[in-house]
């Protein structure tokens, strides 16, 4: 049996801005994108901050009221916090080198093999807690368990500075009464589906017929269906595995038959939409190729793929790139069914600098994509929308990427999305 662990940085951006300036410790204090903005969303906060009510995703104004004048405003610095995650890693490959991150404040290690060196899955969770506490300064909540999933559970369960285990004999009492959008990838669309069937908690899930399932959410219910069970197997992915990652996408067979380039175009910006935000939810930050497959009403289909300007995880740059090749492979003797649009041949670790690309711009946009998130994740995926869907009422209330989700580990078992 495996042993994974999850390792968590408690309140991350908020702990290493409470690092580099001791004197706000003792105040409640907020991340936010944007300190000129007063109505900038909180990307962090810290536990004085929580424990007064502050949400990550609140507006600043909110977070004001809750804590008063008291109340420490802080731009975020990403650069910064990347040094300081890099720093936490090297602790964790003091144990391991099979590490896979889960954005820049989580990862998973698998510590099968190092027990044998350092004792057992405790053991080892709690020596890291110590030394990421004594040598860097901030703490760590850490999950253990026989799989990714339940190991993730467990680091959410004790926050801060805290080891909890999750095994085969304790696992009923500690997962299956939790809320059903406690597990991983239930999203608040799913949720909604499962709630309405009278599935409100992991247990109820795992209870629950595969087949039934599988009948509301497709494939998607299978999976679930074996995360609530403790049977996820996916395993943990290092650097260097994570080539094996072909793609990454989403389509749309569209309720009416798109009659111009400006239907279609609305729809690609929703896919395009949808499969950068799942970029980010798998740690994929830059993919170099755009793939467009459009399906005609006569049932003909057409692809076509073209490098993006520069390797990149935007929306818009991702929506413009699928359009144009949309542009150059459709004939328009039909209207169009259904598009597709999808992403590969991903970035990892650094890469030469291109000259004529806006680096800051890009980084802006990167802080506008996490506050983005921030808020989906808190209202759901339709909260804030592009204007151009809009003029649709159909298309602007599809919740295309929480309710058309992809495991990101199918990706390892049959090489394809």
């Amino acid at each position: 049996m495996r042993t994974i662990l999850h390792c968590d940085l408690n309140n991350f951006y908020a702990s290493v801005e409470c690092l580099r300036n001791p004197e706000i410790r003792d105040k409640p204090v907020v991340v936010v994108g944007s300190k000129e903005d007063r109505h900038g969303i909180v990307l962090a906060k810290n536990m004085i901050a929580k424990r007064a009510g502050v949400k990550t995703g609140d507006v600043y104004w909110e977070a004001k009221q809750k804590c008063g004048n008291a109340l420490v405003e802080v731009q975020a610095d990403f650069g910064e916090y990347l040094k300081v995650s890099k720093a936490v890693r090297h602790v964790y490959e003091c144990y391991t080198d099979r590490i896979e991150s889960y954005g820049i404040d989580e990862c998973w290690l698998d510590v099968t093999a190092s027990m044998r060196l350092f004792g057992s899955g405790m053991i080892i969770a709690d020596t890291i807690r110590q030394r990421i506490k004594k040598e860097i300064g901030i703490t760590i909540s850490v999950g253990v368990s026989w799989n990714k999933i339940f190991a993730k559970l467990g680091s959410d369960m004790k926050k801060p500075d805290a080891v909890t285990e999750i095994t085969p004999e304790n696992y009923k009492d500690k997962v299956w009464t939790l809320p059903v959008e406690d597990l991983l990838y239930v999203g608040h669309a799913t949720k909604l589906k499962l709630n309405r069937i009278g599935i409100r908690t992991i247990g109820q899930l795992a209870q629950t017929k595969e087949e039934t399932l599988s009948a509301m959410l497709g494939k998607w219910g299978s999976y679930l269906h074996t995360f609530a069970n403790g049977k996820d197997d996916s395993p943990v992915v290092t650097v260097g595995e994570e080539e094996t990652i072909k793609s990454i996408g989403n389509s749309l067979t569209v309720y009416r038959d798109l009659e111009n380039e400006e239907d279609v175009q609305m729809v690609i910006h929703l896919l395009a939409d949808s499969v950068a935000a799942r970029m980010r939810e798998s740690g994929l930050t830059r993919a170099r190729t755009v793939h467009i497959s459009v399906r005609a009403s006569d049932l003909s289909g057409y692809q076509k793929q073209g490098k993006l300007s520069h390797p990149c995880g935007n929306a818009v740059e991702i929506g413009k790139t699928a359009f144009r090749l949309f542009r150059a492979v459709y004939p328009w003797e039909n209207y169009v069914r259904g598009v597709g649009v999808s992403v590969s041949d991903f970035v990892f670790g650094a890469e030469q600098l291109n000259f004529f690309v806006d680096v800051e711009k890009d980084e802006k946009q990167k802080r506008l994509d996490a506050a983005i998130d921030q808020i989906r994740a808190r209202y759901g995926n339709k909260m804030i929308q592009s204007a151009i869907v809009l003029k649709d009422p159909k298309i602007r209330d599809l919740d295309i990427k929480g309710e058309h989700t992809i495991h990101p580990y199918s990706f390892f078992k049959n090489g394809k999305k």
